[in-house]
């Protein structure tokens, strides 16, 4: 195998929990709307979701909304969402900002994410990481699927050799379908089976990086 040259990280699950931030902002908003019977969305909720397109999200969380209303809805939900995680931030996986400035001595790092268009930059915004990151990219501006958003990232950076690093069965198949390898984030949301690559800590990353050179 040609020596890795870059990492393409999922976000949800794999740098960062955001789960008790968003389920509080989404509170805000659904307690405005009078005709919409659900009034919150608990952290479990959105955990059962992580890893889904936005509007998958909205199809589980709010069935009995027709697609109209409830992709209207989840819009709404994501904006104010992104301007209160920006203030607000969430929770870092622990060893993660020593780890990105032990891996960008050696890698590109990219994020590439499910999300609404903004999320991603909230949580760089919020949490002071634009240092780390080369480029972004999420299902928020490609409206593809996770793998094919990943291609879209490899071409315009004009990566040879990536990896991507993921908590679910859907990051691992994005990473198929880009033809790349995967390590599989255990310390997630998700369950991926007889992964080759996996940590259990974010701090492992690096030393797993150099067994599959």
């Amino acid at each position: 195998m040609s020596k890795i040259d870059s990492i393409l990280f999922d976000l949800d699950g794999t740098l960062w929990s955001s789960a008790k931030a968003i389920s509080e902002a989404w509170g805000l908003v659904l307690q405005k709307h009078e005709d919409i019977e659900k009034k919150e969305v608990t952290e479990e909720e959105l955990y059962s979701c992580m890893g889904l397109p936005m509007y998958d999200i909205a199809a589980k969380l709010f069935p009995s909304l027709s697609e109209d209303v409830r992709n209207q809805l989840m819009d709404e939900l994501c904006e104010f969402e992104n301007g209160y995680l920006e203030k607000r931030g969430g929770v870092l996986f622990n060893g993660l900002e020593e780890t990105l400035a032990q891996l960008q001595k050696k890698y590109k790092l990219y994020i590439v994410s499910n999300c609404q268009d903004g999320y991603i930059e909230a949580f760089i915004k919020a949490h002071h990481m634009e240092k780390y990151f080369e480029d972004t990219e999420c299902w928020g501006r490609t409206r593809l699927s996770k793998g094919e958003s990943n291609k879209i990232l490899i071409a315009r950076n004009h990566l040879k050799n990536p990896i991507y690093v993921g908590d679910t069965a859907g990051d691992y198949q994005s990473a198929v379908d880009a033809g790349i390898p995967f390590v599989y984030a255990a310390y997630g949301f998700g369950e991926v089976q007889d992964c080759a690559y996996e940590i259990q800590s974010i701090r492992e990353l690096p030393e797993v990086l150099e067994r599959v050179q």
